[in-house]
């Protein structure tokens, strides 16, 4: 008798795929070799190390830099990689590579993954991501090497270089510079032009996402060319880095000089959305400045890039849904174009889980650890939104509220509309229509 074959759709090939890398993280974390003091490193440590790595989130519960050794460093680079591009897609290039024939499930699972508007010429477009990512990284390093160099040696400020800018193109935040201050990212190089602006570049480079940039490359700077979901991230980032920085610049980095002042407001604006480097101390921001900050990290990036969040697209037809609203219109439309219902009720079902995991998250560890709740709404943001950010309180949490943070990290990695169509596949449409009845609402 044979054996029913079980047969995965692709939204839970991407659940499963990222649980698995998350697993074979953290059991290679667990190596004795992968530990700086050759002790090997306890299991809660490892999983949540290589969950915050996968999910390119940034998160850590020890000190990247003196913890893990080399090797512990390269499995974290590593997955920051995978888990950045995404499970699915790394598959299918190295499937690629080996001249092994893609599929038409694997297309299929390649379109989900990447949030692309269709199967045809998915392969193609993974070629293009592939040399995408190795142009975008390689310039980051190189830039890069000039500045670590000089402060770290050769060897030392190449390896610096690769990691910080794997890690910013991926939007991680995982940085190798707490070898003088723990935890201090980039706080030393506040000042410095180059770094800043070569890591807020990648940052807003992987963060707008890859079929933004495919359309950009292939219509170049004709903006009325451009597919609308093109035109809603480049607009709504721009107004997403801009607003911020202007709020940052005159009321938080007040005290600071001009110059440093604009570097300063300019990378606290582009930094939570979702990449978790830093260049000031978060602890001396306001309470408006930390609530700012929490919003920016909930939004995060755009989709098929290697940002979190909600994403930007699913905020603006959020506001576009309201705008609509307000003005009694029956259509919510942008650019000239009318958008579907469908796109609508994801958009709001999506807010609806970000903002209730984000809360009820930030309600469980305050409680928990007894601290006071925005600092933990700020970590369960920072979580959720794959940012990294943290207020310092990160590493002092005990294992219930470190698994909480794994949880929203996992769920703001893979997408909440994906695991709730992963665990529920069989869910078919109702082929009946209701009756219509009107109910008054506001």
């Amino acid at each position: 008798m044979k054996k029913k074959r079980i047969k995965l759709n692709s939204f839970q090939i991407i659940v499963f795929g990222f649980l698995g890398l998350i697993l074979t993280g953290a059991l290679l974390l667990m190596l004795p070799a992968a530990s700086r003091d050759g002790r090997p490193a306890g299991p809660m440590t490892a999983l949540f190390t290589s969950t915050s790595a996968v999910c390119v989130t940034g998160l850590v519960v020890r000190n990247t830099a003196t913890a893990w050794s080399f090797f512990g460093q390269l499995i974290i680079l590593l997955l920051i990689q995978i888990g950045g591009m995404g499970v699915v897609l790394v598959a299918s290039v190295l499937a690629m590579l080996t001249h092994r024939k893609i599929s038409l499930m694997q297309r299929s699972t390649m379109q989900d993954a990447l949030s692309a508007p269709q199967v045809g010429g998915i392969v193609r477009l993974a070629r293009f991501i592939l040399k995408f990512v190795i142009s975008a990284e390689t310039a980051g390093a190189l830039a890069l090497m000039p500045v670590f160099i000089r402060d770290y040696g050769i060897l030392h400020g190449i390896w610096f270089s690769v990691f910080h800018s794997i890690s910013a193109f991926c939007n991680a935040g995982f940085d190798l510079l707490g070898i003088r201050t723990p935890y201090c990212s980039l706080t030393g190089y506040a000042a410095n032009p180059l770094v800043n602006i070569t890591i807020m570049g990648l940052i807003v480079t992987g963060g707008l996402g890859f079929l933004t940039w495919n359309d950009i490359l292939n219509h170049g700077f004709r903006f009325h060319q451009y597919r609308m979901q093109t035109k809603v991230v480049l607009t709504a980032t721009a107004l997403l880095i801009l607003l911020p920085a202007v709020y940052f610049y005159f009321g938080e980095y007040a005290y600071l000089p001009a110059k440093s002042r604009l570097a300063a407001a300019l990378f606290q604006s582009v930094t939570p959305r979702t990449a978790g480097f830093n260049t000031t101390d978060l602890t001396n921001l306001s309470d408006t400045g930390v609530f700012i900050t929490i919003m920016l990290m909930l939004i995060g990036g755009a989709p098929g890039s290697t940002a979190g969040g909600m994403k930007v697209s699913t905020f603006a037809v959020v506001l576009l849904t309201v705008a609509a609203t307000l003005r009694q219109d029956r259509e919510t439309r942008c650019f000239g174009r009318r958008i579907d219902d469908s796109v609508l009720r994801q958009a709001v079902s999506i807010l609806f889980l970000y903002v209730t995991l984000f809360l009820f998250g930030g309600f469980i560890i305050s409680r928990a650890e007894s601290l006071p709740l925005l600092p933990c709404l700020f970590e369960t943001a920072s979580a959720i939104g794959t940012v990294g950010l943290t207020l310092g309180i990160t590493p002092r949490l005990h294992t219930l509220s470190r698994l909480i943070l794994i949880a929203l990290m996992y769920a703001g990695r893979v997408g909440g509309l994906t695991l709730i169509f992963a665990a529920f596949p069989h869910m078919q449409h109702i082929s009946s229509r209701y009756v219509r009845e009107h109910i008054t609402v506001g």
